[in-house]
């Protein structure tokens, strides 16, 4: 089914026609998710977006987070939904039963994601975010801090963050400056300032736990020197909480997600703020790289979640709203069309449909490949392990780049109407801008799947990702209607191991900054490449089912008809991409500052 936001249809079929999710119950962890405990998941996640989510998504933009004297007063359904999310267990939901958690599969747990960030961008961060940090502190922490923090952390009374970014060294995580002194008393006193903390304080919490990256006096430079500490907002002595000189000094007025701040602290003003050490010194960045990878899976879960309720809002629109009449039709006398009969409008909203269900999908194989990784063991585990690696730079940005696309092709749909704020396309528009910077700018991670992913253990993973696409391709090819697919598919991902071997050679000739200067585009063609590919997975489970006699027939023609539309309009775009990339031309290294006036 479809609701105003996203189809819950959609995601039954990726998690049992696509990607067989039942099948995790082969391992005992799982082995109490069947198809009623998935269907009642998803279920809940939707009575809970409709309830206390997407009711308040429009008011929270008009009710905007505000810093007013000293204090950050957020909108009121923000700690209710905390508590929902709390006293439900999906904050706790993929720990273990003996941590007080459902252990739910993770790919279960990520479509339940999306419904909620579908219905809200704004809220659900809060409680996600917590768990990231909740799931850092299990990881790496000893007993004595889980047990401090962490049932306070899944029962949604405190909020978690991921505080890291300073002023003057923004991405650069090797120039972080914030200090922490050794305390005689076990703890350190943490000393500097952290920029864009996204939940960093509101009044909808009764404390917020900071994961806060430092340096202990007399580190090693760079990120060798950088350890982890908690650091929360209040601490407790004896049956007391007290101030622990984390201050806010404000809030930064965002183009969109009114309802979900950024905060800048400043820590230890008072020379008072205690923090923790989680494990050992001097590894809180390969720590703290647990957290920001699945923060970077759910960056991308919440562009294409939230692309998907914009997708909807203009399909909803373009269905009801006539104007105009059938180029072949000159007859005024007749009545105008609903726009979605105009071919024009029907190519936007497959673009949308398109990169939002193919983004899911990609998402939620990701998601499998963490479940395989944790759970599956030899080959099968090492496979997943490889995969998600390589893709998670993918799986961050090209939902995110791409759903600025979709959301503003959206904003087309209504003309207009789009861009006003009786309706809530331009509000989707501003809000999802945001996550094409969240957990490293796209640049970041197309250096970092070009610089290192490609060819991480000698090429091994790109190896398993050629076999992956290699195999989808033979799944297709017994259907004809479906061969021109997967030949198109083949043809692209020949393509693409092209250009990486030319970037490779160019690397063993060239500076750095000229094998990675065009990064960004690379991890776009990759995009292309990833997104047909789940695309074909997606028409061979349709055709499968059509050929079988399923109902709903026009659902699964809607699937192959979407997969056509990608082989036929967005793949093609990788053979721009692909001259560009093996054009020996080097405009972008060449021009210097000057050349800008």
């Amino acid at each position: 089914m479809a609701s105003r936001y996203i189809s819950i249809r959609h995601l039954r079929f990726l998690l049992y026609e696509v990607f067989d999710a039942l099948a995790l119950r082969r391992f005992p962890a799982f082995e109490a998710y069947d198809q009623a405990a998935f269907d009642m998941t998803l279920d809940a996640a939707q009575q809970i977006g409709d309830t206390y989510l997407f009711p308040y998504y429009r008011e929270m933009d008009r009710q905007k987070a505000v810093y007013q004297d000293g204090e950050v007063r957020v909108h009121h359904s923000i700690k209710t939904a905390m508590q929902v999310f709390g006293e439900g267990g999906w904050i706790s939901a993929t720990d273990t039963l003996e941590a007080g958690g459902q252990q739910m599969p993770l790919t279960l747990f990520n479509a339940a994601l999306m419904i909620f960030y579908a219905a809200n961008s704004n809220t659900p961060p809060h409680a996600f975010l917590t768990q990231g940090a909740a799931r850092l502190l299990r990881s790496f922490a000893s007993e004595e801090l889980q047990s401090r923090f962490v049932p306070h952390m899944y029962s949604g009374r405190w909020q978690g963050t991921m505080a890291l970014t300073e002023p003057q060294a923004g991405s650069s995580l090797s120039d972080i400056l914030t200090t922490a002194t050794p305390h005689p008393d076990g703890y350190y006193l943490i000393k500097g300032q952290k920029i864009f903390i996204s939940g960093g304080d509101h009044n909808a919490v009764d404390n917020v736990v900071h994961l806060m990256l430092a340096r202990i006096e007399g580190a090693p430079p760079g990120a060798k020197g950088i350890s982890l500490f908690v650091v929360p907002k209040y601490r407790q002595e004896g049956d007391t909480m007290v101030f622990n000189d984390v201050t806010t000094a404000g809030i930064y007025g965002k183009m969109g997600q009114k309802g979900y701040v950024a905060a800048h602290l400043q820590i230890g003003e008072h020379d008072d703020c205690r923090g923790w050490l989680v494990g050992a010194p001097h590894k809180g960045l390969a720590y703290m790289f647990q957290m920001m990878n699945e923060a970077r899976i759910g960056t991308g879960l919440m562009a294409s979640a939230t692309a998907s309720g914009a997708y909807y809002a203009a399909l909803e629109y373009a269905r009801q709203r006539p104007q105009g009449r059938h180029p072949s039709n000159k007859d005024l006398s007749l009545p105008q069309v609903p726009i979605i009969e105009h071919a024009d409008v029907r190519r936007m909203l497959l673009f949308q449909k398109s990169i939002i269900e193919g983004s899911f999908a990609l998402l939620l194989q990701c998601s499998l490949y963490a479940d395989l990784e944790k759970h599956a063991q030899g080959a099968e585990q090492r496979k997943a392990h490889l995969l998600l690696e390589l893709l998670t730079p993918v799986a961050k940005s090209f939902p995110s780049e791409m759903s600025n696309l979709a959301v503003s092709a959206g904003m087309q749909c209504l003309g207009g109407a789009g861009y006003c704020d009786d309706f809530p396309l331009e509000q989707y528009y501003r809000d999802i801008r945001v996550n094409s910077i969240y957990e490293g700018t796209t640049t970041i991670h197309g250096i970092d799947l070009l610089g290192r992913k490609v060819m991480m253990e000698n090429g091994e993973a790109a190896a398993l990702f050629a076999q992956e696409i290699s195999e989808a391709v033979q799944q297709a090819m017994p259907y004809p209607a479906l061969q021109p697919l997967a030949l198109a598919l083949g043809n692209a991902a020949g393509q693409l191991q092209q250009a990486t071997l030319h970037l490779f050679q160019l690397a063993a000739k060239e500076p750095a900054e000229v094998f990675l200067a065009d990064a960004t585009l690379y991890l776009e063609y990759f995009g292309y490449v990833a997104i047909a590919w789940q695309w074909l997975l997606m028409a061979t489970a349709a055709q499968k089912a059509l050929n079988e006699g399923a109902q709903h027939r026009d659902f699964y023609e809607g699937k192959i008809l979407t997969a056509q539309y990608f082989m036929e309009y967005e793949l093609p775009k990788t053979q721009g991409l692909h001259q560009r990339l093996t054009s020996d031309a080097r405009i972008t290294t060449r021009i210097q500052s000057p050349h800008f006036d």
